[in-house]
């Protein structure tokens, strides 16, 4: 007996799929035989999709505030690199007007 090789399906087919079973406009059993899939690969699949669709919209504004706070952190550590620069020299300075090694 031969065994048959696994398929694998994109994301894309994955979506537009479970976006069918999701509208509900054709039943799963169409769907399915349209398709070669097994119901229960559509079923999962819709859930997947419902369970995830408001983490598609979050994405964005999650990314976008991060980018700020990242930011925000760069900068504060620039000033502080800075200021620890002219410390650096101005003690050096010093020490050379002091003669201390």
């Amino acid at each position: 007996m031969t065994k048959r090789q696994r398929r694998t399906h994109s994301p894309e087919f994955k979506a537009r799929v479970a976006l069918e079973a999701l509208k509900g406009i054709k039943p799963i059993h169409e769907i399915v035989s349209s398709n070669e899939i097994h119901p229960v690969q559509v079923s999962q699949w819709k859930k997947e999709l419902q369970a995830n669709m408001a983490a598609i919209f979050e994405r964005k504004n999650a990314a976008d505030q991060g980018a700020k706070d990242d930011e925000k952190k760069i900068e504060r550590l620039e000033r502080k690199v800075g200021q620890l620069v002219i410390e650096r020299d101005w003690l050096a300075k010093k020490s050379k007007e002091l003669g201390i090694d």
